[in-house]
């Protein structure tokens, strides 16, 4: 893509680890320009490590392509001025800090409404910007047991699990891209600047969707199924031979087929499982009896089987086997960049495609500062002005 939707548009970004980060790379990879504004230690995940590469956190590169790094010491008065600076000619102010922290640093929505009138400013919290806990930090963990999420993932009998990757982060960063999005539309209607109140909780909140309306509608909690839909059975992983794989048997259709593929013809016949709501209903007895059934075939057996009848099926693959898989790579979803200072790279892509052309990464995730003195070029400061606020500790 040459012509990208958010060309044009100036993001400072002044948030660190995943949610603000996540956020802020999406519109990156929308061809905003987007600079990371970081203290003089750096974003915070750039110390998260192992896994490194060559001492670069893997955790920081995952989410922080398409950017150009600025170093900044914003408790220096001058530091302050030079963020005020960047703010006059930006279009979008992304935080993600504690409430109380941001006038702190001069950074707050009155003070940078009042610079620059027009500016889109987004914060990004645990609890949002008031309420009882708005002063309490928040982290992804936090938001997952705090909104329930925790008290349904894992096995009935197990203790509550957290998500493999920081789903509560990446869901809020993805809400608090699309609100910055559409306040952009909204800008080009009404020319007042907007502020943007993105909770972590807030967002878990409403993902509870089917969970949280079972709730309202029953005053029944619901409770922890592993990988099983409290709606449809069986819909799940199911062990076999050599591994585990998943099946949805979403409708009665499907489960005819699936017991006609297995051989187990009897099991369609069965009072208890003929119908969706009775196999809910029996699902301790059903999936015994699916499992007995199924032990002596392999992951790749039964996956052709039930493929070639179009019922739903894959087998639980580990990360290496995604990222090794046929499809994965002939979508494109693996992309090289090369990086000056630590070669070649290779990371996620884009995973939306506009008129069947992915939108390639433009900037490797950058090193801390690495910008900085282009950014300051870019605002004219002369090439003695840069050595100074280097030597005085205002810019790294």
């Amino acid at each position: 893509m040459n012509d990208l939707p958010l060309d044009g548009v100036t993001v400072i970004d002044l948030t660190r680890a995943m949610a603000g980060p996540f956020c802020t790379m999406m519109l990156g990879d929308m061809g905003a320009d987007v600079i990371k504004v970081e203290p003089l230690e750096g974003d915070e995940s750039r110390s998260w490590k192992p896994p490194s590469v060559n001492g670069v956190s893997t955790y920081f590169l995952s989410v922080n392509r398409n950017k150009r790094s600025i170093a900044i010491n914003l408790k220096d008065p001058e530091g302050v001025r030079l963020l005020h600076r960047l703010i006059e000619g930006a279009d979008v102010l992304v935080e993600n800090f504690r409430p109380s922290v941001t006038s702190r640093l001069g950074a707050d929505y009155e003070t940078v409404r009042r610079i620059n009138p027009r500016i889109i400013y987004c914060s990004i919290s645990g609890f949002g910007q008031w309420g009882p806990y708005s002063s309490k930090p928040g982290y992804d963990l936090i938001a997952l047991a705090m909104s329930g999420h925790m008290s349904l993932t894992g096995e009935r009998t197990g203790p509550p699990v957290k998500f493999s990757v920081p789903i509560a982060d990446i869901t809020t960063g993805m809400y608090a891209a699309f609100s910055i999005v559409t306040a952009l539309l909204l800008r080009g209607r009404r020319d007042e600047p907007i502020h943007l109140d993105v909770s972590l909780l807030d967002v878990q909140v409403s993902l509870l969707t089917h969970q949280a309306t079972e709730y309202l509608a029953t005053s029944r909690d619901p409770v922890r199924m592993g990988s099983a839909h409290p709606s449809i059975a069986p819909y799940q992983a199911v062990k076999l031979m050599d591994g585990y794989v998943v099946i949805g048997v979403a409708n009665d259709r499907f489960w005819k087929k699936f017991c006609e593929t297995i051989g187990a013809e009897h099991l369609s016949s069965d009072p208890r499982f003929s119908t969706n709501e009775l196999r809910v209903k029996n699902r301790d007895e059903l999936i015994r009896e699916v499992e007995t059934l199924l032990r002596s075939k392999s992951t790749i057996e039964l996956v052709e089987e039930l493929d070639s009848v179009g019922i739903p099926v894959a087998p639980v693959k580990k990360v290496s086997e995604v990222l090794s898989d046929e499809h994965v790579l002939a979508r494109g979803m693996l992309e090289s960049v090369y990086h000056n200072s630590l070669g070649t790279l290779t990371l996620l892509s884009h995973p939306v495609l506009y008129n069947n052309i992915r939108p390639r990464i433009r900037l490797p995730p950058p090193l801390l500062g690495e910008q900085t003195d282009e950014i300051l070029r870019g605002l004219g400061y002369s090439e003695e002005d840069i050595i100074k606020l280097r030597d005085k500790g205002v810019v790294r």
